[in-house]
């Protein structure tokens, strides 16, 4: 499959600021988790404004820096902040984080977001293996059939797994995805729950999709910030994201790092 001319441009372009042509694995950090950039070392950090053809991260907790350096001996890419669809970026364009890590070789691709809780057995804090998605919309084109269903779900076992020999605790679970920018309703949470999600974001989904399309080996988790609409009484507050990242991020680091050796 071909990629768009820009992502030769860009792997160009960072390849000539002292990006090496090859590396191992990339992260895509979603919202509150760029602090994982912290413990990347011999860390080369360009901003995505200095980057030619790279589009702009504008939500809160979305550093917008793309990170090279090392982490279990691996070279890592790190993504530090995503384009959203509700940002005004074309679905084609929300993908290219997953498309330039493909143009680099990477052998492995781990996806985090933070999500609201659908299942009422989560708590904030949670950390969910996504072995499934729903989407309410269409989105980037998609593999003929299904082929890559089968291959995700065993991927997800495997992240279960390695997060057990961390003594990680984590759920596993399906992501609906939608649109935003705004919450969902209550009623709109009591139909997703109906649906089969357990957690629900506006973002990974299409990365998922694409890194099948591209054969990439995928890892994806969700951290549960905070109860979707009608789960608790509290009003839904993007400041909340922000805090149950922090609590967390230590337990995340280590789970990423151990993806990123053993995966």
């Amino acid at each position: 499959m071909s990629l768009p001319d820009y992502i030769s441009s860009i792997k160009n372009f960072l390849t000539d600021n002292g990006f090496p042509g090859q590396i191992d694995s990339a992260v895509i950090l979603g919202s509150g988790l760029g602090t994982f950039g912290d413990h990347i070392q011999n860390a080369t950090t360009i901003a995505y404004e200095d980057i030619p053809d790279f589009p702009q991260s504008t939500v809160i907790g979305h550093s917008g820096s793309l990170i090279f350096g090392e982490v279990e001996g691996k070279s890592v890419l790190a993504f530090s902040g995503r384009f959203h669809h509700y940002e005004g970026h074309e679905f084609a364009k929300t993908v290219l984080p997953v498309q330039l890590a493909h143009a680099f070789g990477i052998e492995k691709l781990i996806i985090s977001n933070a999500a609201g809780g659908i299942n009422l057995r989560y708590h904030v804090g949670d950390l969910m293996v996504i072995d499934s998605i729903i989407k309410q919309y269409m989105m980037v084109s998609e593999p003929a059939v299904n082929t890559w269903s089968s291959d995700f779900e065993a991927y997800a076992q495997e992240v279960k797994a390695i997060a057990r020999d961390l003594n990680i605790e984590t759920q596993m679970g399906t992501y609906l995805y939608v649109k935003g920018p705004n919450y969902e309703s209550k009623a709109e949470i009591r139909a997703f729950r109906k649906m089969g999600g357990d957690a629900v974001g506006m973002s990974t989904a299409p990365e998922l999709i694409e890194a099948a399309k591209l054969g990439v080996k995928t890892a994806a988790v969700s951290l549960i910030t905070n109860a979707a609409a009608g789960v608790t009484n509290q009003k839904l507050d993007h400041a909340e994201v922000k805090e149950a990242a922090d609590q967390k991020k230590e337990v995340f680091a280590k789970l990423v790092k151990g993806l990123i050796g053993k995966f």
